[in-house]
């Protein structure tokens, strides 16, 4: 198996706390515990995965109180980076703050439903850019990319695609959506998390089948995360993130896991 690079980067987590107020909104309840006792839960979920940086990215179960992430990840010191929720119409001095408290993307949700739309996220690039922001975004491939390819190239920001574009794996590499991701991917537009295999596909067989395709088109263009604690799983049982990482390894030669680990992330999110 490939090893894990010095210095790896878990790209995706969520870090909560029931010293936070949840959105109205929120679908669920998270585990209890104070965000101290996530920290220290979270320490030791890094140092399961052989992982010394990381990304926390906001729950769409707080709404656009960034609170309890930006805590996390001042928390957490060097090498840690935040994703946030905002609305489109959020205002210069609040994305000067979040910048500045960390915040290296902000999330527009087509799957959850969120607080950021499309046309927002379009409207909000430039000013994400000037900052040294991107967009994250968690879409369905076979639902939204074809559509939204048309637009991303365009876009003045990077834009990531989370869980593989979360798409429908029984369709296999060859449907549109899937093909649509590649394409962007292999002409540098975008980039994607190879993460949250439970959510998606139904064996490691299907998995593996779309990650490699990701990985092929380019991998320079790949990250990883763990997507702890597991949020919103929506029925889906538990996953064990140490198998779904060496099963990612697996697929990779130690060149690649190198960027995917460790040079990519750090290229784009600065950690």
């Amino acid at each position: 198996m490939t090893s894990l690079p010095a210095n790896a980067v878990n790209a995706h987590v969520h870090l909560i706390g029931d010293d936070y107020a949840l959105s109205p909104k929120a679908v669920e309840r998270p585990p209890e515990g104070r965000l101290e006792d996530w920290l220290t839960r979270y320490r030791a979920h890094q140092a399961e995965m052989g992982c010394t940086r990381g990304v926390i990215v906001h729950s769409i179960l707080y709404g656009t109180d960034n609170a309890v992430t930006l805590d996390a990840v001042a928390a957490m010191g060097g090498g840690y980076a935040a994703v946030v929720l905002v609305p489109d119409e959020v205002t210069e001095p609040e994305l000067d703050r979040l910048a500045e408290a960390g915040a290296r993307a902000v999330r527009l949700n087509y799957v959850h439903g969120g607080v950021l739309t499309w046309d927002g996220a379009k409207a909000l690039a430039p000013r994400l850019a000037a900052r040294g922001m991107h967009i994250e975004m968690l879409a369905h491939a076979h639902l939204h990319l074809q559509d939204l390819a048309q637009d991303v190239p365009a876009l003045p920001c990077d834009v990531v695609f989370d869980h593989c574009a979360w798409p429908d794996a029984s369709l296999g590499t060859n449907d549109a959506g899937h093909q649509a991701l590649c394409r962007l991917l292999a002409d540098g537009h975008c980039w994607t998390k190879l993460s949250a295999p439970h959510r998606w596909a139904a064996t490691f067989d299907e998995a593996d089948a779309i990650r490699a395709s990701l990985l092929a088109a380019n991998d320079e263009r790949c990250l990883w995360g763990s997507d702890w604690p597991h949020l919103m799983l929506g029925g889906v049982a538990e996953p064990d993130a140490g198998v779904q990482q060496a099963a990612l390894l697996g697929l990779m030669t130690e060149a690649q896991a190198e960027r995917v680990f460790a040079e990519n992330p750090s290229r784009l999110y600065g950690i």
